[in-house]
């Protein structure tokens, strides 16, 4: 099972070829939402066309993302809708875009939202807002149906996440220790969801120090225990245990209580959401408007996008916050912001492949694969019977430093990637080529932000998180950690910090 994440990647498109077999049947796609050529046209400080309007606006949001929409949604619950919404692609959501064919609707990146405990009210609040809390109790249809995870190890399916078949007393001594360690942690307050709500310095050291070395520190040598913390990490932040903040790798598993139920998810994962926000915000949202230069004025600031320039009193940052240098004059490069590249995919299959035995699940993983596995759109159908689907495939490119990472997404092309894809299923799923017809892919060069070591307690986050002027900051960046539930603390925060200067 183990695979040689070097050799296999240094293989050249040529070499993956000659893995493509003359029976095999013919399987179509392209690359996707490919948006980084115009991006680097900022990196490379491109001449942009001067303006020719100017519109005056009380409000810009730059970003549509979760955390621009739900800037975006409290200004509209709470009666201002004199703002505009820029967004440089053509389809609002950021990593809670979705796409839809003749089966099914499916995520390109985001596919669940944890059940949101009592901290994370405004979660709550928009759960209440679509439908999906009613009266204290979740929606049944959308909580992941049974059986939602199972991990294929040593040649059998197991289910759920964490490994349980082939632990010898020693894992399991291990597990369980760690385990009553991050239920101390949990129970302490620290580690909360949204961070700001708990973070404090009690547990700052922690940030010193990377998740691998503080593993070690507790004698946690298990293979199992640490390829799943590994798992966690890549999962959740693309990157590994030994290049993520110990206190990062700590919140992931004690910042929400084990027996939560849930998750909450749909066919197209948090595209669902973001649809359901469109329906709310659409007529303030301007897409295919790159934003290519912000200054601060003596009344606000102007936003500068193609052709326009739009005069506001305030500007919501929603945007990736490494995109400020080369937006905001005189803004200082920063040094403790890190992304991670990710690729997903989405395989449309006429049929399901073989699972020796097993249930199909939501979520498939496999052991000491270096992709993240996939979910299966149609789980959630009420159908019957369900012959075709579309899996959404997820590979965080962990391994080595991320601008090599992002250089190779972009080197390598469509074919390399689909090879890539399919060599990695067809080890469990022997039969996958005869299964799949298209593979549509999206590669994104910064697709979540990495908590690394020393980040999360930096001051440059907190000053940034502090800052009170015109232009005010709200990505889910600001925290270190790219969940959704950070993206829309952030947002929501920005627009009420804005209604506040407006109204007094």
């Amino acid at each position: 099972m183990k695979l040689a994440r070097r050799r296999f990647l240094g293989l050249g498109s040529a070499a993956l070829a000659g893995l493509f077999l003359k029976g095999d049947k013919r399987i179509e796609g392209s690359f996707v939402h490919d948006s980084f050529p115009r991006g680097h046209l900022l990196r490379g400080r491109a001449g942009f066309p001067p303006a020719k309007r100017v519109e005056k606006i009380p409000v810009v949001i730059v970003g549509g993302g979760i955390a621009g929409l739900s800037a975006a949604w409290r200004l509209r619950k709470r009666g201002f809708s004199d703002f505009v919404l820029l967004e440089m692609s053509s389809q609002p959501g950021g990593n809670a875009r979705w796409g839809q064919n003749e089966i099914t609707a499916y995520p390109w990146a985001a596919h669940y939202v944890p059940v949101p405990g009592p901290q994370a009210a405004y979660v709550r609040e928009l759960f209440e807002d679509l439908g999906v809390l009613k009266n204290g109790q979740w929606e049944e249809r959308y909580l992941a149906f049974s059986p939602q995870e199972r991990l294929f190890l040593y040649g059998r399916w197991q289910e759920g996440l964490e490994p349980v078949i082939g632990l010898t007393p020693k894992d399991r001594d291990q597990f369980e220790r760690l385990e009553n360690l991050f239920r101390e942690f949990r129970q302490s307050g620290s580690f909360t969801v949204p961070v700001e709500l708990g973070l404090s310095s009690k547990f700052q050291d922690l940030d010193g120090i990377s998740f691998s070395d503080w593993l070690r520190q507790q004698g946690c040598d298990s293979r199992l225990l640490n390829w799943y913390m590994n798992y966690a990490c890549r999962d959740d932040y693309g990157a590994l245990a030994r290049d993520t903040s110990a206190w990062a790798g700590v919140h992931y598993f004690s910042s929400r209580p084990p027996e939560e139920k849930g998750p909450l998810t749909w066919p197209e994962g948090n595209g669902w959401i973001t649809r359901r926000l469109l329906e709310r915000v659409g007529g303030n949202i301007r897409t295919s408007q790159m934003v290519h230069r912000i200054t601060e004025t003596r009344r606000g600031a102007s936003v500068f996008a193609e052709e326009t320039e739009f005069q506001a009193q305030f500007v919501i940052f929603a945007a990736p916050t490494f995109l400020a240098p080369y937006l905001l004059e005189d803004f200082p490069p920063l040094h403790d912001f890190v992304y991670s590249p990710w690729l997903t995919a989405n395989l449309t299959l006429d049929r399901y492949p073989e699972s020796r035995g097993a249930e199909p699940s939501w979520d498939t993983v496999f052991l000491d694969s270096p992709t993240l596995g996939y979910v299966d759109a149609m789980h959630q159908s009420l159908r019957t019977h369900v012959d075709r689907t579309v899996w959404t495939f997820y590979w965080a490119l962990a391994e080595g430093a991320p601008a090599e990472n992002r250089q190779l997404l972009l080197e390598k092309n469509w074919a390399y990637w689909k090879e890539a894809i399919l060599h990695d299923l067809e080890r469990v799923h022997t039969d996958i080529r005869q299964c799949v017809s298209r593979i549509d892919i999206l590669r994104m060069g910064h697709a979540m932000i990495r908590p690394a070591v020393g980040s999360i307690f930096s001051e440059e986050r907190r000053r940034l998180r502090r800052r009170n002027g015109r232009i005010l900051f709200a990505n889910s960046d600001l925290s270190g950690i790219s969940i959704f539930e950070e993206a829309q603390y952030h947002g929501v925060e920005a627009a009420q910090k804005v209604l506040g200067r407006l109204h007094g």
